[in-house]
């Protein structure tokens, strides 16, 4: 992963993550690899970089960057969507491994070795939904319901009360990504673009309501090179490799993909457009394959932008599918 970039990043406040059903109640916990590619591409618009920016990503034949999806971390701790074709381990008396949405990446990596897991070392907590070490007191976060009234400027006594679940993140803790170049010609050029969009995005914020100041971050770290960690042990010589997405997916033409072998699911993506001459409209649904698959494939996946733009736009608007991939062992379906 000598072209990896792990990002943290530390928020400052609340995070609304928009759920795929948009109910103001609910809020997601993954920051996902297209939303998150989406904003990036607003900052280099910002930044006076769009043209170079889609001509190098969107638009060519292969991604010269990628980005992963966001997931929590806990101080040390990275955790994950764990790979299908290892989870859910066999049936526990003591944790329901059902009820974990994240896992700790030190538990993944057992699994991968398939080496023995003792159970008092580890607790899933109900309001992250995450598996952790026994010897944390609270999970990374929780998700929480804010109350807030609207007051007409003309007409005080008018207002329109309202609420937006978000999550509050817990001392310590935070989300990461990762970030693939293509090749070291492409982290020389883009490494610093990179950095410089997220540290504008830290700023005005991620996900919803950054007008009230959600999404926004205290610090944003870069680890690269012999700082950034092995995420999971290589497969066994001689061992067939699959491809455990940490981003959503779609396949690219060249992309060989196995669909009947393989863990994985799909979701639908949607959303909305921030445009100035097309403000808030739907974006083309699409199906993309969802993070924590494993997918069957001769070679690493790379996967495509689609352009989603409603019926009518002056312009593309992309949905990003490029993988960020981790190589492990293909296992044969249970």
């Amino acid at each position: 992963m000598s072209a990896a970039l792990l990002v943290r990043l530390r928020p400052a406040g609340p995070w609304r993550i928009g759920p795929a059903s948009g109910a103001r109640n609910r809020a997601d916990a993954v920051y996902h690899s297209d939303t998150l590619y989406s904003a990036v591409t607003w900052a280099m618009r910002d930044l006076g970089m769009l043209d170079d920016w889609l001509q190098a990503t969107a638009e060519a034949p292969a991604p010269a960057v990628r980005f992963s999806s966001c997931f929590p971390f806990q101080r040390r701790t990275l955790f994950v969507v764990p790979p299908k074709s290892v989870w859910p381990p066999p049936p526990s008396t003591r944790l329901r491994y059902r009820g974990a949405k994240f896992v700790a990446m030190p538990f993944v990596e057992s699994l991968l070795r398939d080496e023995p897991i003792d159970e008092n070392r580890w607790l899933i907590d109900g309001a992250s939904e995450c598996l952790m070490p026994s010897d944390r007191n609270e999970g990374p976060f929780r998700t929480t319901i804010r109350s807030f009234v609207a007051v007409d400027r003309l007409d005080p006594a008018a207002t329109s009360p309202h609420s937006a679940a978000c999550i509050e993140f817990a001392p310590g803790c935070g989300l990461w990504f990762l970030t693939m170049f293509s090749d070291d010609a492409a982290r020389a050029r883009w490494s610093d673009p990179v950095r410089g969009a997220l540290k504008l995005l830290a700023d005005s914020g991620f996900g919803g309501k950054r007008s009230s100041g959600w999404g926004a971050c205290d610090g944003v770290e870069f680890y690269g090179g012999d700082a950034a960690p092995v995420l999971a042990p290589a497969p066994e010589e001689g061992a067939e490799t699959g491809w455990w997405l940490l981003s959503l997916f779609t396949p690219a033409e060249n992309d060989r993909i196995d669909w009947k072998r393989g863990h994985y699911g799909t979701v639908t993506r949607q959303g909305r457009v921030e445009s100035a001459r097309h403000p808030r409209e739907l974006k083309k649904p699409g199906l993309m394959v969802e993070e924590g698959s494993v997918l069957a494939a001769p070679a690493e996946p790379l996967g495509s932008a689609q352009n989603v733009a409603p019926e009518g736009a002056p312009h593309p608007v992309y949905r990003a599918g490029f993988a960020v991939s981790i190589p492990v062992r293909l296992r044969a379906a249970s």
